[in-house]
């Protein structure tokens, strides 16, 4: 999910009476402020398609990330589901056979054009049923003039060069050399990362959990004896430190490093800091020349079948899916559109340097196996669980089999 700081919820829908020619969108609010609310982009664009399409009024009600899962489940359970929704998850939903695939609602073109990692997360068996809409790929981020203070002279490449630069960093008195934000509004996130960048990762060659392979038990162990315990990941536990309040503290000049999204990139160079992006380091043991996917992570737009409304449902999203459309949402919020087109260039789609990085490390990311029904369940186990294993008395074989275990209860529910 990419929602910012203070999320906000407005609605602008006539609750469930909705008329024959009126569609309901339950959409995630990604404003922070009554002026960066998504009521303004929402409005314009539902305004611009009842006038290209006279009957068909389209409603939307936008609701804070932190409930949105739980309130859309809610409305789909008491039999009074939205004709769409936008939100982090879909695969339950599409699980239960309440979805419209993408072939039932769009063109072929239009189908095709999204890029092929969002086009396969978003793929249960054969068939696209999660939409994507926007998307973002993670980078290290550094704080230039901090490493030039600590006598940096090169981004790290390697774990032992991060590790160094995080020595040099505290020796000039930076608060978080490296900031671990392993609390649990986000810390699935950063967990991919580390383990992808040793070879490891949630899931095997199979498609099935490893969540306790040896790999990621060692990506564990390195952290906790090389950055945690060494108190190089500054004075908040990683395990209570969340990914707001990390970027947060890098935007007051306080972090080294951390892993971010383009949206910090643009506030930070709004507050005049300087930042260099790197992919993740690697762990020693793959090399410097071996280069792991990034994490990529997208929102999804779901059409459910309840009300019947395909035909007019599959008109809404052929138009908000056209380049200008979506692309402009996407800039709106410094994130990456889900589409070829838009992506392509800056006249097609509006990105700039900054943002170009993020959709080429895009382009051969791997995201968080959305596709699995029981993936809610399991990375909330991990959101909550992951911070214990580099705790002064934390066991990292221990908390990753414990993880592991209940990832499993969660899939044999789903099965």
């Amino acid at each position: 999910m990419f929602g910012l700081l203070i999320p906000l919820s407005g609605c602008a829908s006539s609750a469930d009476g909705a008329g024959d020619g009126t569609l309901r969108l339950v959409a995630a609010e990604y404003g922070d402020t009554p002026a960066t609310s998504s009521r303004a982009y929402w409005d314009k664009v539902t305004a611009a398609f009842t006038a290209a399409n006279p009957g068909i009024e389209v409603e939307v009600e936008l609701l804070p990330w932190a409930d949105i899962d739980r309130r859309v489940s809610q409305m789909v359970k008491s039999g009074k589901a939205p004709d769409m929704a936008l939100m982090g998850s879909y695969s339950d939903f599409a699980a239960q056979g309440r979805l419209y695939s993408a072939d039932e609602l769009l063109p072929v073109a239009a189908e095709a054009n999204f890029l092929q990692p969002l086009a396969e997360a978003g793929t249960v068996g054969t068939r696209l049923y999660g939409l994507p809409f926007v998307a973002s790929s993670r980078l290290l981020f550094y704080n230039e003039a901090l490493f030039a203070k600590a006598g940096i002279s090169q981004p790290p490449r390697t774990w032992s060069q991060l590790k160094s630069a995080a020595k040099a960093l505290e020796g000039k008195g930076v608060k978080f050399p490296y900031a671990l934000p392993l609390g649990p509004e986000e810390a699935h996130a950063e967990a991919l990362i580390w383990e992808l960048s040793n070879g490891g990762g949630y899931a095997d060659s199979s498609g099935s959990y490893s969540l306790a392979s040896d790999t990621n038990i060692e990506t564990w162990r390195w952290v906790k004896d090389n950055l945690v315990t060494p108190g190089l990941t500054g004075p908040t536990p990683p395990s209570q430190l969340n990914r707001a309040d990390a970027f947060a503290a890098f935007l007051r000049g306080e972090v080294g490093m951390l892993n971010g999204y383009p949206s910090l990139a643009h506030e930070a160079a709004a507050k005049g800091i300087t930042v260099g992006t790197v992919s993740m380091p690697v762990s020693d043991t793959l090399g410097a020349d071996e280069v792991p996917p990034t994490v990529g992570v997208a929102d999804w737009m779901m059409a459910f079948k309840q009300n019947g409304k395909r035909a007019e449902i599959g008109r809404f999203m052929d138009f908000v899916y056209q380049d200008k459309n979506l692309s402009e949402f996407a800039n709106r919020y410094h994130l990456l559109p889900s589409t070829v087109t838009a992506a392509r260039t800056p006249a097609g789609g509006g990105l700039d340097k900054t943002d170009e990085q993020f959709l080429a490390a895009l382009r051969g990311a791997q995201l968080y196996p959305v596709n699995d029904p029981a993936w809610m369940a399991v990375s909330d186990t991990i959101k909550r669980s992951i911070g214990r294993a580099v705790e002064p008395d934390g066991d990292p074989t221990a908390v990753l089999q414990d993880i592991a275990a209940k990832a499993a209860d969660a899939a044999g529910e789903r099965s």
